[in-house]
């Protein structure tokens, strides 16, 4: 003899089961869709953030020149006129000459 089936409308148990699989897929599908969007709105943040970041870049000023050579210090025109001096002490250089290199290097 056959086992004996219920027809028709499943029972409580069944309907109870039915309705824990359908809840569960839809928290996993809902689960799924949320956070596939989160990724897209995560990604589509970094990318504008890259984009405003590369745009201030762009405009930002170009960095200062390098400072140019400091000017010769005093001690070095000092030196110069003590060679002076001592070319006009050894007789290869004249007053005249002397006298119009200094003012040259004093300016």
């Amino acid at each position: 003899m056959a086992p004996l089936r219920r027809g028709g409308r499943p029972g409580l148990i069944g309907m109870a089961a039915r309705t824990a699989v359908v809840a569960g897929t839809a928290t996993a599908v809902s689960g799924n869709v949320a956070r596939r969007q989160q990724n897209r709105a995560n990604e589509q943040y970094e990318s504008q953030a890259y984009e405003q970041q590369q745009q201030a870049a762009a405009m930002a000023p170009p960095p200062p020149p390098p400072p140019a050579a400091a000017a010769p210090a005093a001690t070095d025109t000092v030196t110069q006129i003590q060679r002076l001096a001592e070319l006009k002490a050894q007789g290869l250089l004249s007053d005249a000459e002397f006298t119009a290199a200094k003012a040259q290097l004093l300016g």
